[in-house]
């Protein structure tokens, strides 16, 4: 555990991620182009949904990475508000707006998939409200950060709104479980074989999401180097103007 704590010092951390960053951001565009075009034009057409069901390659990662993103926000949250540690702070904020994004795509192709299917492009099922809600929550967590000149301070009031929006993150990925009614289908994977899609759309699918993950790690990777060195450029401008 000694070692894993290294990774809070800035430098350290950020010297990983020069050496870490360029094969997982390789990997995350060989996975993402490998199964995209796989499912999107080496599958069949669902016998009920058609071509349509070919949207799961988006729509499952990114539904997916949308609520573990929030619960990665968590973790580096209560990693803060017990140890100070800056970058745990920092990767929380890092990972945020690639969360919201996460959202939006899952939002977005969960109406373009449910239209033909339900003949809506949106019901208050729980799932998708939970989702939106969520987004809502994502929204809100930025515009904290950005609201609040002190970074501890920002960090310490996010912190505690990652803690509460978390009940959404939960939510929105058991409330099919907790609600039988609505009209959002089960899970796409499960570990019940039964459950799962045909291993047609199965294989495809494990790659995409794959490849989703391994973009969300090259983002928050990114983004929380560019988020400590912005603020140690803050930290250097500040000590120039008191001299």
């Amino acid at each position: 555990m000694a070692s894993i704590w290294e990774y809070a010092n800035p430098k350290k951390f950020t010297r990983t991620v020069d050496v870490l960053l360029p094969p997982v951001a390789v990997l995350a565009v060989l996975a993402l182009v490998t199964g995209l075009v796989w499912g999107f034009f080496f599958t069949p057409d669902d016998y009920k949904q058609g071509s349509t069901v070919k949207i799961i390659y988006l729509h499952v990662p990114s539904a997916l990475l949308a609520i573990n993103a929030w619960l990665m926000m968590l973790v580096a949250s209560l990693i803060w508000l017990i140890r100070r540690h800056h970058v745990s702070a920092l990767a929380a904020r890092a990972a945020a707006p690639v969360g919201a994004v996460m959202t939006v795509i899952a939002l977005v192709t969960g109406a373009i998939w449910g239209q033909p299917m339900w003949g809506t492009w949106w019901a208050w099922d729980p799932r998708l409200t939970s989702f939106l809600i969520l987004f809502l929550f994502y929204l809100g967590y930025i515009a904290l950060w950005s609201a609040i000149e002190n970074d501890d301070t920002a960090a310490d009031l996010t912190s505690v709104l990652c803690l509460v929006g978390s009940v959404f993150a939960i939510l929105s990925r058991y409330a099919v479980n907790f609600w039988n009614q609505g009209l959002h289908q089960g899970a796409s994977l499960s570990l019940d074989k039964e459950e799962n899609v045909a291993d047609v759309f199965y294989f495809p699918l494990l790659v995409c999401i794959g490849g989703f993950v391994l973009l969300f790690v090259a983002l928050v990777l990114l983004r929380t180097r560019t988020e400590i060195r912005a603020r140690r450029t803050r930290a250097l401008l500040a000590r120039e103007r008191m001299t």
